[in-house]
């Protein structure tokens, strides 16, 4: 086929498709808005059924190049105007959770992006019910200064009434006369199971009112459906379907500080302390503390422990007293009970330890105090990213679309059918209730699956006392230090000594490991490193390759079979050196893995790196502060340095986080009209309610506009307008002790780590000697999109850019444009690759259930 029939064949479709958008069948609704309607352009499905795929040089997956770029421009242009006359209703509801309101102001602000007009409905269902000024239109500035809020701006409240039909009725009445056809709701299982509830009787609780005279006809007719779309706000993570729920990260980072501070306290008495935590149906709180303070026993509602748990738990802190710990840690969830359904308390627990052991022994019960402070960066981003999707959710929506709840896979947002999800979770509750444990416990996921055996291993599992016929093993660290570090070493040592494996730690990196400051490492050696800040194995950038001859010496002398690189991109870079290297000297033919870990994030391989969460953490607390500081003196822009190098990560994701105006980064290339536009933004801000900027610079983002330089322009620039100041949070990124997130990763890491490298070494056992020379004997461990994968450090070269330490493609881009947004400016946004609805996928009773 000829170009020019192509063309003139794309020309035909995308006039017959604006022909679809000019149709007399429109409601009252649309007619309203018919001169922005004649100039919305035809979607990808409209163009695409009117091409046939076609076999031409100049096509893309079939379709011309470009019909495909202009497909592409129109797509980003539709979210502008996806809301245009529609309006959308945003609800908090149950517990509060922090996170809430990063959820909140993302649906807002891209609500009003899209040219929706979005209500706030304050106090959960009760607002709904109550109508009036319970039910008010949002603006932009009031959601601002709401991210780093904890619990909900907007209120939530339980409500009766919705639950009678009554009730519902007058919540449809409250919605139809303020045109609102779109629902949002933020809350646990019961809000959105209420929320579903309410979708499917929408038609008759419309009939019922136009019949009593209270909406007309009309208006029935222009709100003839509801879309609901539901973001689950919960801090126990007990909605199935959905890696993480709005609130649980910061909830773990009150229990992590209260742990760490108790830890001290009882070191220095050699006490015991029993800690109870929230979760009355769900564990996930306490087995991730458990984890992510080394905690010597934790008990969770969906695994009772055995029968004689009371003496395998006296024998269990009696040997860890033995082996020389001051301390023990007993970790409770409010729901924990036994095999035949009776609750295990705290005060049980203390109990049996102060008449068995003779131990001084305290309780501490958390309470509220897990709901309260401060949303950790995880639960802004996770909110603010919940709500772009929830947005987009609706705007799509059509009557035959199932209502939907927006989940975190990995690092994938999905959508998935509500109900689908509701009823998982009510089976694990069932599960429990009919003693069905192993099954309760497949149905919370493969996440907390993980989280269990990992648990188990490190907890309930003893080394053995003899290591004949073990392997041996040593573990270091490469780079720059970084939060978490320890935490894998740690979870490293003790899972290969588990195995039989004699552990050696190497001290100083590639560097140590050739002057030979090598030892052996026992299970104390580790002891109390899960909340340890840096590296206490000590780390160096140096690269191994001057030092080969005596690496491969002291591989020999120490017998080392394989090796754990805990590092960033020198750990990568290292690797690839060792790979290479293997053709000269055969010592370095051993099993090797990289478990990335540094602030920057910037290892090829893996979504994220162990150390990156602490530091976003540390540049979001300190952005809080700042803007604090820029709110109380008014008309104060602030300029903020990251780290990174030339990866833009905690730049990009502190500024989502933090709410910043701006986030200069590498790999988004700006010039000096950027800068003006940003200016002149700022300019613009200043003459609203809301007079601050906050502006982030990647370190290395560009080596003419200088930290100095931006903040010189925006001093002249914003001259009688506003003020400036700059701050380079500098080498404060790379300290503080682990977040819980940083701590739990490293753990499952390290476990993971060490059992592959168990398997690799048994596999390269050839002739009484360890020989692995094969490409898949040396990888980066790394999360990728919804995994932990293995790949060879030989096939990430491709995919990596040498010259600026970075890999060439990058998840969190895509993320830049929600940052633009939510600080008002004119950007497109693409809307091609937002997620699609998915299943979840359950076994029941021996079956799947899709």
């Amino acid at each position: 086929m000829r170009k020019v029939e192509l063309h003139l064949k794309f020309f035909m479709c995308v006039t017959q498709s604006r022909q679809l958008v000019r149709t007399p069948q429109r409601t009252a609704e649309e007619a309203s808005t018919s001169s922005m309607l004649m100039q919305k352009p035809p979607s990808r499905t409209d163009v695409l059924k009117s091409l046939d795929t076609v076999d031409d040089p100049d096509t893309v997956e079939g379709i011309p190049i470009f019909a495909n770029e202009w497909i592409m421009t129109h797509e980003h242009h539709a979210a502008k105007t996806l809301g245009i006359g529609k309006a959308i209703a945003v609800l908090t509801s149950g517990g509060d959770a922090q996170g809430m309101n990063a959820a909140v102001r993302a649906v807002v602000r891209v609500g009003i992006y899209t040219g929706a007009r979005v209500f706030f409905v304050h106090e959960g269902y009760q607002g709904l019910v109550d109508g009036g000024d319970n039910i008010r239109e949002a603006t932009w500035e009031s959601v601002s200064m709401m991210l780093q809020l904890g619990g909900t701006v907007i209120g939530s409240a339980r409500c009766k009434d919705f639950r009678e039909r009554e009730g519902r009725l007058r919540a449809a009445h409250n919605l139809v006369k303020r045109g609102i056809t779109n629902l949002c709701v933020i809350g646990g299982d019961g809000s959105l199971t209420g929320a579903d509830t309410f979708r499917s009787e929408w038609s008759d609780l419309l009939s019922d009112l136009q019949k009593s005279g209270k909406i007309t006809a009309e208006e029935a007719t222009k709100s003839s459906y509801l879309n609901i779309v539901g973001l689950v706000g919960s801090i126990d993570n007990d909605f199935c379907g959905t890696d993480m729920t709005i609130g649980t990260d910061s909830a773990l980072h009150r229990i992590i500080e209260i742990v760490d501070a108790i830890t001290t306290t009882a070191q220095s008495h050699q006490r015991t302390f029993v800690l109870e935590v929230m979760g009355r149906h769900c564990g996930y709180l306490a087995l991730v503390t458990s984890l992510s303070c080394g905690a010597d026993w934790v008990f969770i509602p969906e695994c009772p422990p055995d029968d004689d748990w009371e003496e395998h738990l006296c024998r269990r802190l009696s040997e860890t007293r033995n082996r020389g710990s001051r301390l023990n840690i007993i970790i409770v969830a409010e729901g924990a009970i036994d095999k035949n359904g009776k609750p295990i308390t705290s005060e049980d627990i203390k109990n049996l330890v102060v008449k068995r052991l003779g131990y001084d022994t305290r309780v501490t019960v958390l309470g509220h105090v897990q709901r309260g402070g401060t949303p950790s960066a995880f639960d802004r981003i996770l909110g603010s990213r919940m709500g772009v999707e929830a947005v987009m959710a609706l705007l799509e929506g059509t009557p035959d679309t199932p209502a939907c709840v927006v989940s975190l896979s990995g690092n994938q947002a999905v959508r998935l059918p509500l109900m689908e999800c509701v009823q998982v979770t009510k089976d694990v509750t069932r599960a429990m209730d009919e003693r069905r444990f192993d099954e309760a416990l497949k149905l919370r996921g493969r996440s907390f699956m993980n989280n269990w055996e990992v648990y188990k291993l490190l907890a309930h599992v003893r080394p053995p006392k003899s290591k004949s016929g073990s392997h041996t093993v040593a573990v270091m660290n490469v780079g720059a230090p970084a939060a978490g570090m320890n935490a894998a070493v740690r979870s490293t040592v003790r899972i290969g000594l588990i195995q039989g494996n004699r552990m050696l730690v190497v001290h100083d990196g590639f560097e140590g490991l050739a002057k030979g400051q090598i030892e052996e490492a026992g299970w104390s050696y580790v002891g109390g490193w899960t909340g340890q800040g840096g590296s206490k194995l000590g780390t160096k950038r140096t690269l191994p390759k001057k030092s080969f001859e005596q690496i491969s010496a002291n591989i020999t002398k120490f017998n080392i079979q394989g090796l754990v690189i805990i590092g960033g991109f020198e750990a990568y870079t290292g690797g690839l050196e060792l790979m290479e290297g293997r053709k000269q000297y055969d010592e370095l033919c051993i099993p090797f893995v990289v478990i990335p870990a540094t602030v920057s994030n910037n290892v090829p391989g893996s979504d994220f790196s162990v150390g990156a969460d602490t530091a976003l953490n540390t540049i979001c607390m300190t952005c809080d502060r700042i803007k604090q500081s820029a709110a109380g003196t008014k008309r104060r822009v602030f300029i903020i340095e990251t780290m990174g190098g030339y990866c833009g990560y905690l730049a990009t994701m502190a500024g989502l986080a933090a709410g910043a105006d701006a986030a200069y980064i590498f790999e988004d290339p700006f010039t000096i009209r950027d800068l003006q536009v940003n200016v002149e933004h700022l300019v613009q801000k200043m003459k609203t309610t809301v007079k601050r900027g906050l502006v982030l610079r990647n370190e290395k983002c560009n080596e003419n506009y200088t930290t100095d330089f931006i903040f010189n322009l925006y001093s002249e620039e914003g001259k009688g307008i506003f003020d400036s100041r700059k701050n380079v949070l500098g080498h404060m990124q790379q300290g503080g002790s682990p977040t819980p997130f940083d701590r739990n990763f490293a753990t499952k890491m390290g476990a993971k780590a060490m059992n592959w490298m168990s398997g690799k070494i048994k596999e390269s056992y050839r002739n009484g000697r360890i020989f692995a020379n094969s490409p898949d004997s040396g990888c980066v461990l790394g999360m990728r999109k919804r995994a932990l994968v293995f790949q060879p450090v030989t096939e990430l070269k491709e995919q990596t850019d040498f010259e600026h330490r970075i890999p060439k493609e990058q998840w969190w881009l895509k993320l830049r444009p929600i940052l633009k947004i939510l600080a008002k400016y004119e950007i497109d946004l693409d809307t091609s690759e937002h997620a699609h609805l998915e299943h979840i996928s359950r076994k029941r009773s021996g079956e799947a259930n899709v």
